[in-house]
């Protein structure tokens, strides 16, 4: 499958901004599963763009400065991905978490893809008692990591309630978890919260989902927007494997990684500082069209 994806960011601000300086990851990697056939970022009405390195995670950077005044801007990036990643099936001669745990742990790799990076708490998933006795009823150690990965996955989407309203960007998995509320955010963290509880690399993947689905099939929550879902390192075998927790599903054709880092603030679509004074307003309009002869749509920002 050949996804077009075209993802704009707009900023609408009270006063002048006189200077912006941000960081921007629209540009999806490489993964396993899919490649960029090309990709193209405008940003009206004025801007400087250039290369920058990413500090953590995996993400292309792209450096993006405004240093002429402007009320309002906008970012749109362009992007073909092929993606052709199987549903993966849990099997009886999968490791077992105690394994995963053990090889994680022992592992010299310190790439940013290294398993070893996501074993311990990041700044925005803490580690966190309740979520981890909670999450552990589906982790025993003697457990296949695939079948507990997904076992957990189902729980979550059964026992929590999809609400755009109850989180913020900024809300603790505690808080999330507490209420049984949020977003594909606030269900991955907890995902990854206790899969990190118990000694298993779990990263924090960013991307997209088909907005709309093929016939007899249901539409996936987290479209028209970015999302966010969980990887579980699945040992050398394996590699990392990708778990949806707001749909209950694996990571196979449907979803596109565009960044991969241990929490949102590694690999965060747009960020940076901004020199100006009132209010800002931030819309976000996401499509992703797949290139197999279906007629084309459009998503409201």
């Amino acid at each position: 499958m050949i996804y077009h994806i075209r993802h704009i960011t707009r900023f609408d601000y009270g006063n002048q901004v006189k200077f912006a300086r941000c960081n921007l990851r629209l540009k999806p990697i490489d993964w396993p599963g899919q490649h960029l056939e090309d990709y193209t970022l405008t940003v009206e009405p004025v801007g400087r763009l250039g290369p920058a390195h990413a500090e953590a995670g995996l993400a292309n950077v792209t450096r993006l400065v405004v240093d002429t005044p402007v009320r309002t801007l906008s970012i749109e990036s362009a992007s073909h991905v092929t993606v052709d990643r199987l549903i993966p099936i849990p099997d009886a001669s999968d490791p077992t978490l105690a394994e995963i745990a053990a090889w994680a742990l022992a592992s010299h790799d310190l790439s940013a893809a290294g398993p070893a990076n996501y074993i311990y708490p990041s700044p925005l998933i803490p580690l966190d008692p309740e979520i981890g006795d909670w999450c552990a009823q589906d982790l025993a150690p003697d457990r296949g990591c695939l079948e507990a990965g997904m076992a957990l996955a189902l729980r979550i989407q059964r026992d929590f309630q999809f609400d755009g309203t109850a989180t913020f960007v900024d809300t603790p998995p505690r808080d999330a978890f507490r209420q049984r509320r949020g977003v594909c955010q606030d269900f991955a963290q907890i995902m990854i919260t206790g899969l990190r509880a118990a000694g298993l690399p779990a990263a924090y993947a960013s991307g997209y989902i088909r907005t709309i689905p093929p016939p007899g099939q249901p539409r996936l929550v987290g479209a028209d927007a970015t999302h966010a879902w969980v990887l579980l390192w699945c040992g050398p075998v394996r590699g990392w494997v990708g778990i949806d927790p707001t749909n209950g599903i694996w990571m196979a054709g449907d979803h596109i990684v565009m960044a991969v880092g241990r929490d949102y603030a590694e690999i965060a679509p747009v960020d940076g500082v901004v020199l100006g004074s009132g209010a800002q307003q931030m819309d976000v309009s996401v499509d992703v069209e797949p290139l197999d002869g279906a007629l084309p749509y459009s998503t409201a920002p």
